[in-house]
């Protein structure tokens, strides 16, 4: 099948009829966009959108015409085709025929020929060559349905385990704490018990802490796996504060081909925060980096608040992903604390050293590896213990400086540099309000494979277990 893409919506509907096409109906896809030798004040812009969303979709093969007569050239095209499909064009809502193109394909063509009509209403103010912009939902859209998963599909643990070990992987778990030691007992001892004593599908199970003042490093202990603290690893480096330094240093003192990432303050843990983060790595070997999303309730003391949480989420990142990286709009919780992906990944990705942890990597991912390396899995409910708006409001400082240090590399600019890193917190006291300055400083700290250290101990053919304390 051909589908004709030019500028405007039309062309938008006509992808997403010939993208369903071929998974009904088993057509291979091209697309063909006409351009003119003198192409009109706007019309290279027209179809922008689409052609980010073509980067994206290899199994089409992508043609540009370069003509003085396009109408003509393309009906000459279609003589290769069974189907052709095309907007019907024309000034909307008055003109309810097919302009020029359209007529011509329907009179001259020897095959079938669909032309579709976009039923939503152009908005006057914006320029014709902003409205393929919007064809970005159809890659997202396309993503959204293939690569999203449910963690009732992995709950046959024992087939998982054949699938992992007929592919010879190993798997490592690492563990975020930082005074979680009313919940991080709970968290190791459902996981280890379910998913490295009764059925081994994790290799390796350890504790990084950043340096807590209360008893979470001990009860890990008592739970039987290994504890590092974030500060004590790669002392060479220096260490800096934040969960996204802790992470990046886990990579050095694990060992698995596969390393997921899991929170210590869940409430409700259950085995399928970890095997359905397995599960699709290990279904998709196409698969770099996998996601979890759920609902979350917050717990406000006694009492659970129904469709509270993900503040953070709406009000700061989606935005700020739909803006600059709409690509990743279809992740249902791209803070989320439970992830992880394949080593061969996430050693070649810069890692953000606080709260932009989880943004940097989405968006490194991307960048790097492409959004079909990348899923998302529904772990069903996540319950935890709130934190306050001004925690919140710090942590969408970071995040923006995240996505700030993000753009200038694309770029090649230098906002980052000239932005004001310390953040002016408005306290209340009985006395009257004050101000109180907190720095939030979002630094980055390089892909792990660049470290002379680390690659000299991931290319041993024996692979001794990292000091721990």
């Amino acid at each position: 099948g051909l589908v004709v893409l030019r500028a405007g919506r039309d062309s938008e509907l006509a992808l997403r009829l010939g993208l369903s096409l071929t998974r009904t109906a088993g057509y291979e896809l091209a697309s063909l966009r006409p351009m003119q030798v003198s192409p009109a004040h706007g019309e290279d812009e027209a179809i922008e959108g689409l052609e980010q969303v073509l980067e994206h979709l290899p199994e089409i093969q992508d043609e540009i015409l370069l003509s003085d007569d396009p109408n003509r050239t393309i009906l000459e095209h279609t003589k290769d085709f069974d189907l052709v499909v095309v907007g019907a064009g024309g000034r909307r809502p008055a003109d309810a025929t097919p302009d020029a193109l359209a007529d011509l394909l329907l009179s001259g063509s020897d095959c079938p020929v669909l032309i579709v009509r976009s039923g939503r209403q152009p908005i006057p103010e914006l320029p014709a060559e902003l409205a393929g912009v919007e064809a970005i939902s159809i890659l997202v859209d396309k993503w959204f349905a293939e690569n999203t998963f449910h963690s009732g599909e992995f709950e046959n643990l024992e087939r998982l385990l054949h699938r992992k070990e007929e592919q010879g992987i190993t798997i490592s778990l690492a563990l975020p704490a930082l005074n979680e030691e009313q919940t991080v007992g709970n968290v190791i001892s459902t996981i280890k018990r379910a998913l490295l004593d009764e059925v081994p599908l994790l290799d390796e199970m350890v504790l990084i802490d950043s340096n807590s003042t209360d008893r979470t490093r001990e009860i890990a202990r008592e739970c039987g796996i290994d504890v590092y603290i974030h500060q004590e690893i790669l002392p060479e480096y220096g260490s800096l504060q934040g969960k996204g330094e802790a992470l990046w240093k886990s990579l050095f003192v694990t060992r698995g081909d596969i390393v997921l990432w899991i929170d210590t303050d869940i409430v409700n843990i259950h085995p399928r925060f970890v095997y359905g983060l397995i599960g699709p790595l290990l279904h998709r070997p196409d698969l770099m980096f996998i996601k979890g999303f759920y609902l979350r309730p917050l717990r406000v003391g006694k009492a659970i608040q129904a469709g509270g949480g993900g503040r953070v989420t709406e009000l700061t990142a989606r935005p700020l992903l739909n803006l600059f990286y709409p690509a990743l709009s279809g992740f249902v919780q791209p803070l989320s604390g439970e992830y992880g992906g394949r080593r061969e990944a996430l050693e070649k990705l810069p890692f953000s050293t606080g709260y932009g942890v989880e943004t940097g990597l989405l968006i490194d991912m991307l960048e790097t590896f492409g959004l079909d390396a990348i899923a998302q899995v529904d772990l069903i409910r996540r319950v935890h213990h709130n934190q306050p708006l001004t925690a919140l409001s710090k942590m969408s400082f970071a995040i923006i400086q995240t996505v700030i240090r993000k753009l200038d590399r694309r770029y090649g600019l230098q906002l980052l540099r000239d932005v004001n890193r310390a953040m002016k917190v408005i306290r209340q006291e009985a006395s009257g309000f004050f101000i109180e300055v907190e720095e939030v400083a979002e630094r980055e700290r390089p892909p792990m494979i660049t470290l002379p250290e680390y690659r000299l101990l991931f290319h041993r053919e024996a692979r001794e277990p990292a000091p721990h304390d």
